[in-house]
């Protein structure tokens, strides 16, 4: 065999290990760059076209797991200098979710673009709705509070970066949180907030907590530090019942926070 035929063969077989790449390679990674908390399972295909149930988990060691029904199916393909990510989820995204991906050396840039016309004012478009009940899977608090409702995802644009092994965070994002309950709680309904989140592509992000309405009242702002493959959040914040939600809402204020006298304090990080 000539060297030629030996060169033209390992390039054969570099093209192909490329192209059929498994989709277990992206699971792997997706798994070391949330620390373990964001699994792609049961994945099938190749890392250019495959799908993979999504579950939220407590970490390594955890005992914690939560699936999203059905499968996220995706694409992956050249957009420019950069990766086209292309994902669908009947349960939860709002159509077709377009993210490019552009590698560089020690970095990573994960966007979502802004759209191409948008009105001066208008509402930043949704990109998707998860139930609350997902949450269960990070483990404390949220499998003693087995929230449900609906948590929906809308941005104007925004991006995060991986450099240095540190998150960091540009742009907008809003998630509403929408007739959350808990079964801490008798009530029906706990209420619907929302948290926005800004950055600027800067190691720290801020964050603000905002009761839209329901009985129990919360409010706060925090930051959110780029610090190894999990960002470290900083809350400071307080919850207190509406007139008249007291008794129904005595169990969960303890739990989610420091008693002092009719609020509970919370405070993260």
């Amino acid at each position: 065999m000539t060297l030629w035929a030996v060169a033209g063969s390992l390039l054969g077989g570099v093209v192909a290990l490329v192209l059929f790449a498994p989709a277990n390679w992206l699971a792997s990674a997706l798994a070391g760059a949330s620390d373990g908390r964001l699994l792609l399972a049961d994945a099938r295909g190749t890392v250019w076209d495959g799908s993979a149930r999504l579950v939220l988990t407590g970490g390594p060691g955890s005992r914690d797991a939560s699936t999203l029904p059905g499968r996220l199916d995706w694409r992956l393909g050249l957009d420019g200098a950069a990766l086209g990510l292309r994902a669908r989820q009947a349960c939860c995204i709002d159509g077709e979710l377009h993210l490019r991906l552009v590698p560089g050396f020690a970095r990573l840039r994960i966007e979502l673009p802004a759209p191409a016309a948008r009105r001066p004012g208008a509402a930043p478009p949704v990109l998707g709705s998860w139930p609350a009940s997902w949450l269960v899977g990070l483990g404390t608090p949220w499998n003693t509070l087995q929230p449900s409702g609906a948590m929906q995802l809308s941005s104007p644009g925004m991006a995060l970066e991986l450099v240095a092994g540190r998150w960091r965070f540009s742009g907008h994002a809003v998630l509403e949180l929408r007739g959350i309950a808990s079964r801490v709680s008798t009530l029906a309904e706990l209420g619907s907030y929302r948290i926005d989140l800004q950055g600027d592509a800067g190691a720290t992000a801020t964050l603000a907590l905002v009761t839209l309405r329901g009985a129990l009242q919360l409010a706060g702002s925090g930051q959110l530090l780029g610090s190894g493959a999990a960002s470290t959040l900083r809350f400071t914040g307080q919850a207190s019942a509406a007139p008249g939600s007291e008794g129904a809402l005595g169990g969960l204020l303890n739990i989610i926070g420091q008693r002092r006298g009719a609020l509970s304090v919370i405070s993260i990080g």
